[in-house]
This record gives structure tokens, C-alpha cells and sequence, in this order.
């Protein structure tokens, strides 16, 4: 079994990292802190160009893809920090008429949570009597569902916060090795001192690993490799944010700088479908079993 993405599917990920670098740089992230809100040209762009029809057959009107090209076009947008119910859109995609091309933004009571609820065109599960929530993230407005939807969380959704979690991982170790390359203390920078070698060097161990277990779940699409996948995808993403925070120092928790973003929306996402809660009682059951 080959894990290695082919030629198409790297195609694909620079194609996706390419739009969404064009199309929500930093500029457009300053502007979405300010004025949270899903980009509906951008909504419609990302429709064009597959992102939320990826698994759609192409008989009906989709790309015809599977679960791999559909983490991998997921990680580009958690590296990109990209805003909206992307997810919540993706799975709706079948169901929904405009879903697939962009036209409708589509909520989902997840658990406990809505994301984007007042911003959507169409919310599915049960949001009846839903609260607005002070979110953590400035870029994830929330809403609280007084009584949890009820049911075990949908795989693929837990494998897709995972890819974007990966997403998360990989781009702030770029950016604690990009400020400790650059930094100068004592004449030297940053990266030269050895505490901080070994939390950059710790951040790439773990979004690797966790890179591993993504793209292996998204080729078995197994549940317990899925869960597994959820549980390393949140602990490079969560911890791996602290320790960029760590490596910028007081720098890291201003507004001018992205880290502390990454940070705040790794706590939001480990709280979706289901959160790591759920993974860890799945594996505990097979290793008791």
C-alpha cells in the first residue's frame, strides 16, 4: 500500500495552497480579525475549484475524488488559518443545492457547538434555541446547543478537523524556525541556543507523526485509525502552537503576529466533532476489548 501522495495529488495541494495565497494572504487575514465573516467571493472561487465537491461524484456534478485528496486540500486551509464553515459545507455538499459550487454556506450543530450559525444560509442538525458563545478565536464566531446532538460523530468529519489540524501543526513550525533563523539575541539567533533547537525540533517530530497517522486514516478511512489520527493531529497542532508562542516570546501573543491565531483556533477545532474525547474512549475500547 502506497501512503505517498501521487503527482496529482501533490498538483492539487499546491494548486489549493496557491489559490488560498493569492486569495486569503495576511491582508485578508487582518481583515477577517476585524470583521469575522465567511469571504462569499471566496466561498464561490473555492466552489469552482473543487474544494467542497472534491468527493462528489463526477456524475453528479462533482470532482469524483476520495477522502485522500480531501485531507490534503483540508490541510492547506487549516495552514492557512482560512475562515468559515468549510467543513460543515464540505459534508453538506451532497445534500444541500449550492453547497457544492460555493452558492450556500452551510452550518452544522456539531455536538454541543454551531460555528458560524448566524453567517449561514442553511444549518443542519438540531440548532433550535442555540446561544451565542464567546469564542476563544476571534475568527470562529460560536453558538451553544443547550442539549448535545445525540449520535456518534461522523468519521469523516474527525478526520478532516484532523487534517486541519495537521495543517495547523505544519505551518507554525515554518514559522518558529522562520523567527528563530532571524531573531538576534546576544549576537546570535535564536535558533543557535539549544532550548530552542529542541522545541523547534519537537514541533517537526510531531507534525510529522501526526502527518503519518492523517494520510494513512485517509487511505484505510478505519475508525480507530481515524481516531488515532484525530488524537496526534490535536496534540501536534495544540502543542505545537504553544511552543511557537514559546519561541517568539512576548511577540508571539500581539496582534501583528498569526501564532496566537493558530493557537486559538487548535483549542476550537479539538472541540468539534465530538473532540478528542471521543477518539480516546474508541481506542480504549479496542485496547480493553
Amino acid at each position: 500500500m502506497r501512503f505517498q501522495p501521487t503527482d496529482e495529488q501533490k498538483a492539487l495541494r499546491d494548486g489549493m495552497r496557491a489559490l488560498l495565497a493569492r486569495r486569503f494572504d495576511a491582508g485578508a487575514l487582518r481583515a477577517a480579525v476585524a470583521a469575522p465573516g465567511p469571504d462569499r467571493e471566496l466561498w464561490r472561487e473555492l466552489g469552482a475549484a473543487g474544494f467542497f465537491a472534491l468527493r462528489l461524484p463526477e456524475a453528479e456534478g462533482g470532482v469524483g475524488l476520495g477522502l485522500p485528496e480531501a485531507v490534503l486540500v483540508f490541510e492547506e486551509a487549516g495552514r492557512a488559518l482560512l475562515t468559515g464553515p468549510l467543513l460543515a459545507t464540505h459534508l453538506a455538499a451532497t445534500d444541500v443545492p449550492g453547497a457544492a459550487d460555493g452558492r450556500t454556506v452551510v452550518a452544522r450543530a456539531d455536538g454541543g457547538l454551531v460555528e458560524w450559525l448566524a453567517e449561514a444560509d442553511v444549518v443542519t442538525g438540531d440548532a433550535s434555541g442555540a446561544v451565542p458563545l464567546r469564542s476563544v478565536d476571534p475568527l470562529t464566531p460560536l453558538h451553544r446547543v443547550p442539549e448535545a446532538v445525540s449520535g456518534p460523530p461522523d468519521p469523516v468529519a474527525v478526520l478532516l478537523t484532523a487534517a486541519e489540524q495537521l495543517g495547523t501543526a505544519t505551518r507554525v513550525c515554518e514559522l518558529a524556525v522562520q523567527h528563530a533563523r532571524t531573531r538576534i539575541q546576544f549576537g546570535r539567533p535564536i535558533g543557535a541556543f539549544q532550548a530552542v533547537k529542541h522545541l523547534c525540533a519537537e514541533m517537526l517530530v510531531r507534525a510529522e507523526t501526526a502527518r503519518a497517522a492523517v494520510y494513512a486514516a485517509a487511505v484505510t478511512a478505519d475508525p480507530l485509525d481515524i481516531a488515532a489520527a484525530r488524537l496526534l493531529a490535536d496534540e501536534a497542532a495544540v502543542a505545537g502552537s504553544r511552543d511557537c508562542l514559546q519561541v517568539h516570546g512576548g511577540m508571539g501573543f500581539t496582534w501583528e503576529a498569526e501564532v496566537h491565531l493558530h493557537l486559538k483556533r487548535s483549542w476550537v477545532r479539538s472541540q468539534r466533532a465530538g473532540g478528542v474525547t471521543e477518539s480516546e474512549e474508541m481506542l480504549a475500547a479496542e485496547l480493553l476489548g
